[in-house]
């Protein structure tokens, strides 16, 4: 190979990471797949919030189209989202499970309080290791968990008016259908 392709080699390289750079500026962050949909949803057995000598289990929700939402009072994101989830729950549609991530019972119990609680059930996830297991990313975080216990969706971020309107309710009406 002669010294003037030897010197095209790195450049030839750099445009290549160039090139995987910039498509990377093109893509959305909140559609990272998620390697759980499809697979069953990972079985916990947590405290309750409001009876933390009672727990809850994903078990206690075969047969039902369900939807965990993770959450937490320090989490701007999830103040945005809840008046939605607040609405949502109003309709009955589908029960709501919260997953109260990281956070202290007083802090999350304070926070439901002044914003309404939108949750059938909530439990503590108080050292983010369920949310670790769900494949977390951060909060809000939401996944509709279908009647045999596989999630079928999730939602990085928080629920949005549009999110409801164009997936997460026809596919919930469409499980439940099933």
């Amino acid at each position: 190979m002669n010294r003037g392709m030897r010197a095209l080699i790195p450049l030839a390289v750099f445009l290549v990471v160039v090139g995987f750079l910039f498509k990377g500026l093109f893509l959305n962050p909140k559609e990272v797949p998620s390697p759980l949909v499809g697979k069953p949803a990972p079985q916990f057995s947590l405290p309750r919030l409001d009876n933390p000598e009672t727990v809850f289990s994903p078990k206690e929700m075969l047969g039902q189209v369900w939807m965990l939402n993770a959450w937490a009072s320090w989490c701007p994101s999830c103040v945005e989202e809840h008046p939605i989830l607040v609405s949502l729950a109003k309709t009955g549609l589908v029960p709501l499970i919260g997953l109260d991530y990281k956070d202290t019972q007083l802090e999350a119990q304070q926070w439901l309080e002044k914003g309404g609680n939108p949750y059938a059930v909530t439990v503590m996830d108080a050292d983010g290791r369920v949310g670790i297991d769900y494949g977390v990313y951060g909060v809000p975080e939401t996944y509709v968990i279908d009647k045999a216990g596989v999630i079928v969706y999730k939602q990085i971020g928080p629920v949005t008016v549009e999110a409801l309107r164009d997936t997460i309710i026809p596919l919930v009406k469409k499980l439940q259908s099933q």
